[in-house]
């Protein structure tokens, strides 16, 4: 089995609590969930916040079961308030 590198990139409130360039590395055929656990297990003070995030590659939306399969960049997006 060989591994792939997913890129992290963040915005909105989450934004603030990651660095920049974060990548991670995981098998191939990883879910999505199995990524943001990895986030947790490096940074715990963001496991609430990634709860309430979105995740999409490129433009779409994607699922958390979603199963990535090539080197990637998933995006985290927090929720917006406002009025």
């Amino acid at each position: 089995m060989h591994s792939i590198n997913i890129c992290i990139e963040a915005f909105g409130a989450i934004e603030k609590q990651l660095p920049q360039g974060l990548t991670f590395e995981c098998e191939f055929n990883a879910t999505v969930a199995e990524v943001l656990n990895m986030i947790v297990q490096t940074y715990p003070q963001v496991e609430a916040m990634l709860e309430r995030c979105a995740c999409a590659i490129g433009e779409d939306i994607i699922s958390r079961q979603q199963h990535l399969t090539q080197n990637s960049t998933v995006v985290l997006l927090s929720p917006v308030a406002g009025g």
